[in-house]
């Protein structure tokens, strides 16, 4: 990647975590375009360039990581098992860049009761579901690359998919319930473990 497009790239992840973190701390409604571009650095305009709404800069975090979760999975071994390939992906995933570590850390409870109260909007759940839809073929068309399968025509990349992307659902929610408690790492670790092993049923607790 160019210098120019790595400048691209942290232009768009900087306005999308300064539109996630102003509306955790303040709401959607109290947020403006103008807001989020100020806390990024750059004019509205710029961010104009880059999103068409305040909820596809907050899905693009999700979409970003997801596109590079499916570049990371490309690039791993070929002899590497499938889902030790999907697990090392994730994981790659889950360290923080430097738009998020250069701000003070926030307080693990509020932040977490204003992503619940985010999550829950409605126009930003269109977004996240638009975000998603385009991820999962992201991902699909890796998992197609890595098998030898077609996603436009075989089940297989497309299932897989699927399942990687309700894996990685089901570990934020519990993360976020948490309030942060319970690791990613820890719970991307176990999901996947669990997909690896074909899903077994949990034994008598």
């Amino acid at each position: 990647m160019g210098l120019r497009e790595e400048k691209k790239r942290e232009t768009r992840a900087a306005l999308s975590w300064a539109a996630i973190r102003l509306i955790v701390e303040r709401g959607a409604e109290n947020v403006l375009v103008e807001d989020i571009a100020a806390a990024a650095g750059v004019s509205p305009r710029t961010f104009n360039n880059y999103f068409s709404s305040k909820g596809e800069a907050v899905a693009a975090r999700h979409l970003d990581r997801m596109v590079r979760f499916a570049e990371v999975l490309r690039e791993r071994p070929t002899g590497e098992p499938l889902w030790t390939a999907i697990l090392v992906a994730a994981l790659a995933q889950v360290e923080p860049g430097p738009e998020v570590t250069a701000l003070p850390r926030p307080d693990p409870v509020q932040w977490a009761a204003g992503v619940r109260a985010m999550l829950a909007s409605p126009s930003l759940q269109a977004e996240s579901l638009r975000a998603g839809v385009r991820a999962e073929a992201e991902i699909a068309a890796s998992v197609a690359a890595r098998t030898g399968t077609d996603a436009g025509r075989d089940l297989y990349p497309n299932l897989v998919a699927a399942a990687v992307t309700a894996a990685n659902n089901a570990c934020q929610q519990r993360h976020i319930a948490s309030d942060g408690a319970a690791s990613m790492r820890d719970l991307l670790t176990e999901a996947f473990t669990l997909l690896a092993a074909g899903l077994p049923e949990p034994g008598p607790r």
